[in-house]
């Protein structure tokens, strides 16, 4: 999904015929809340992924991963990182699994 998550969640509520009214009473969400989410104005929260993913028949994995995608570009984005950013962001997951996993052996 190359679009924003709000831009693709009004595409599937308007693909459903929901109004924001309807679609914000299934995901207890005022609609004016989600009328900013669906503008790029306020960011979803992500305790509604899996509500989603269920009212759409999407993956909720997949959901995830875009949203939290989306969410890191902003945070970069917003503190003016550069792409190496990002780069060194992977590096330190692979670490923090990595220690992780040792500690998890060890029972600590």
């Amino acid at each position: 999904m190359k679009q924003a998550i709000g831009e693709y969640l009004r595409e599937l509520r308007k693909g459903k015929g929901l109004t924001l009214t309807q679609m914000g009473a299934k995901l207890g969400m005022d609609s004016g809340a989600l009328s900013k989410v669906e503008n790029s104005k306020r960011l979803l929260d992500p305790h509604y992924l899996e509500t989603i993913a269920e009212i759409f028949e999407l993956d909720f994995e997949e959901l995830k991963t875009e949203f939290f995608a989306e969410r890191i570009a902003y945070e970069l984005i917003n503190n003016s990182c550069n792409e190496e950013t990002l780069k060194l962001a992977e590096e330190k997951i692979k670490y923090i699994k990595t220690k992780s996993a040792t500690q998890a052996k060890l029972n600590i």
